[in-house]
């Protein structure tokens, strides 16, 4: 087991705002952490330093044995798979689906200048039917439903086999059959044996997929708990960390919540 996230006192100040304050946080190489806590507590920004896309005010983030500041970002993230909203707005609406998941090889957004092989855009089509998306494979990316979307995202986001996938939301939005879907997706990505770490952000414990081990609760921007899932996402944590009365029910895997 080897360390792959390590967060030593992490704080974050934006525009005056204390973001995330006083983060210590580990994750090994044999996890799936997912990140959950109110609006406003700081969740997306943790990502964002997992990802290196965004660096610490105070204390020091290393990720993949590099640590933030002291080495090269660039060299770091073609080595992280990244599936978001704000990377999504970033493609351009006409791209082919194969062209998105195809271009990460190079972590561009659109096809410009670069050169690619048949064994580039067999890997992309062979991606995009593992996700169910090989249907869709010659359509442009603006006429993919938002469902059909996040999943582009996320075959894009694995296209380059990273050594850790970060999830940002993938099932915000998504009606019933769609967010099932995507979670049967993910669970078997999650549980497969050569799949990477996981982290994912989400609002919703119905969110989590099958198979993910640890989760960070946050609150005000502070850890609140983290652990193992099953002690962690308990009805006594969400009720404190949400400031409602909530019970957390579990069943083949998969968790539900409901107000008191």
């Amino acid at each position: 087991m080897s360390v792959v996230v390590d967060f030593r006192n992490v704080s974050v100040v934006r525009d005056g705002n204390l973001i995330v304050d006083d983060i210590v946080w580990t994750v090994n190489d044999d996890e799936r952490w997912v990140i959950i806590g109110p609006n406003g507590a700081g969740k997306t920004t943790l990502l964002m330093l997992a990802s290196a896309h965004e660096h610490p005010t105070e204390g020091t983030v290393t990720v993949l044995d590099e640590t933030l500041g002291e080495g090269d970002v660039f060299g770091l993230r073609p080595r992280l798979g990244l599936a978001s909203t704000a990377m999504a707005r970033l493609i351009p609406a006409t791209e082919t689906v194969v062209n998105v998941v195809m271009t990460a090889a190079w972590a561009v957004t659109g096809r410009w200048n670069e050169q690619y092989d048949d064994v580039d855009e067999d890997r992309a089509r062979r991606v995009l039917a593992e996700w169910k998306l090989e249907h869709l494979a010659d359509r442009t990316f603006g006429t993919l439903s938002d469902g059909e979307q996040k999943r582009a995202m996320i075959a894009r986001s694995v296209m380059t086999d990273p050594e850790m996938l970060l999830l940002d939301e993938p099932a915000a939005s998504l009606d019933l059959g769609s967010r099932e879907e995507l979670m049967h997706l993910l669970g078997d990505y999650a549980t497969s044996p050569s799949a990477p770490v996981i982290l994912m952000v989400t609002h919703h414990v119905e969110e989590i997929p099958a198979g993910f081990t640890h989760a960070l609760v946050l609150k005000e921007g502070r850890v609140h708990a983290a652990g193992p899932i099953s002690a962690t996402l308990s009805s006594e944590v969400l009720s404190s960390a949400f400031g409602v009365p909530i019970t957390v029910s579990r069943f083949a895997g998969r968790f539900a919540a409901r107000g008191d």
